[in-house]
């Protein structure tokens, strides 16, 4: 075989391989987010205290439950040239959450902000996120808004922060906290314990700020396999996870490997694209070094 025949076969192999790796994408959005339901909860008050809030009679609020996209405005869909754009007005806490449920995932998106906030974050940085392997009930949590879930923090200096969401545990490669500073995310740290039953608490920074400038879009990935997971921001690796799980209703701990995906409502203005994800079958090659 003579070399323009070699080079040939290699060209189509390439453009091949590159053909079946871009349809392994599905696409998340469309102009109905068919793929999505919606669950609003409250307005919450500056003086929240993790109690469902009351009116002024005293009597408990009933959260607004499931909706459809045209019985409420927090989550709409815009078009802007050949892109479709979902906006959240954040007003009411709550969530974007896919009808369907993901193992061993790739998820990609672009998130950029909007100018408005609300109670309680008017005078805090702006703030939603990524909750992945969601299971059980809406408002399982401290604000009463989200399922037991795995967060990636999408938050205004701090995009791929982790928070434990309800009774959710796990690890990330790190620093410990110490006195009032949290613990940060490094690949260069030991494995520390995240969630309400650990002493490092529920929350972990991520190591650097990889943020696009105000104005810009970002794009963040999630790829998580088999409890193992990484926080991605404009293609640097932020956060190490591993050994996710949650504590059921008997103390017990479980694994938490699959669930629903969330975006969250929560007191600022957002605006996602491009959402996309993909099956994987293994943690991919370049990656794996990081979790020894």
């Amino acid at each position: 075989m003579n070399i323009f025949n070699k080079i040939m076969i290699i060209a189509i192999c390439f453009i091949g391989s590159t053909s079946s790796q871009a349809q392994d994408w599905t696409d998340l959005v469309d102009k109905n987010l068919s793929q999505w339901d919606i669950y609003l909860s409250y307005k919450i008050p500056d003086d929240y205290d993790g109690k469902p809030p009351t009116d002024s009679n005293g009597k408990t609020i009933e959260p607004l439950g499931y909706k459809g996209l045209e019985d409420q405005n927090i989550f709409s869909v815009l078009k802007e040239d050949d892109d479709i754009h979902i906006r959240v007005t954040g007003e009411y806490y709550g969530m974007l959450m896919t009808k369907e449920k993901y193992r061993n995932y790739h998820l990609r998106l672009k998130v950029k902000w909007g100018d408005k906030k609300w109670i309680p974050r008017l005078h805090k940085l702006k703030d939603t996120g990524i909750l992945y392997h969601s299971i059980g009930n809406a408002g399982a949590e401290y604000y009463r808004s989200w399922k037991l879930s795995q967060e990636f923090q999408i938050m205004e200096g701090h995009m791929g922060d982790y928070w434990s969401q309800a009774s959710s545990q796990i690890s990330v490669k790190g620093y410990q906290r110490e006195y009032v500073k949290s613990p940060v995310a490094d690949e260069r740290g030991r494995w520390l314990d995240i969630g309400n039953k650990s002493e490092e608490g529920i929350y972990a920074m991520r190591s650097a700020n990889f943020e696009s400038p105000a104005g810009e879009w970002t794009e963040l990935e999630l790829i998580t396999y088999e409890g193992q997971s990484l926080h991605i921001v404009n293609g640097k690796v932020v956060m190490i996870l591993k050994d996710s799980r949650y504590i059921d209703e008997n103390g017990d701990e479980k694994p938490l490997r699959e669930g629903q995906i969330q975006l969250q409502s929560e007191a600022t203005e957002a605006f996602f694209k491009d959402i996309a994800i993909r099956e994987i079958k293994s943690m991919p090659a370049q990656y794996k070094a990081l979790f020894e």
